[in-house]
């Protein structure tokens, strides 16, 4: 396991919404738990919740699953921004992929870091370049 795990929107919505998301929620928990096992960090983007929360009432379960399993939001600085459009340039990728260059460069700050993920090629494309990164098909 890496130091750090990431968790993209799928992944954190698999976790909040268990039952609609089937086999998706359960790869999302046994990396969770491996994460746990492993003592690594377990970190949400936070532009990654702009695309999960939509409604008070389906936010509440968002809420839930960060405030009871140990995960931290984290902030998006300038320097997290600028590494994500350079990202994007990299790749070759429109800013319809800006959340996923948030992920990657995000997950860029641990020296070591797997990002859980639906998206394993964008997200693949995004951090090719950087070995200590590497993605968890959710």
């Amino acid at each position: 396991m890496a130091e750090a795990l990431i968790l993209d929107s799928e992944a954190l919505n698999a976790l909040a919404h268990p039952g609609e998301r089937g086999i998706l929620a359960v790869r999302t928990r046994a990396i969770l738990q491996l994460a746990r096992d492993e003592s690594a960090i377990v970190r949400v983007p936070s532009p990654v919740l702009a695309e999960v929360c939509r409604a008070p009432r389906l936010d509440a379960a968002v809420h839930h699953v960060l405030g009871s399993n140990g995960i931290v939001v984290e902030p998006l600085t300038e320097r997290i921004a600028r590494r994500a459009g350079h990202l994007l340039a990299r790749a070759k990728l429109s800013s319809r992929h800006a959340v996923d260059a948030f992920v990657v460069a995000t997950a860029l700050d641990f020296p070591s870091a797997v990002i859980a993920t639906r998206d394993v090629a964008d997200i693949g494309r995004l951090a090719a370049s950087f070995k200590q990164v590497r993605t968890f098909r959710v």
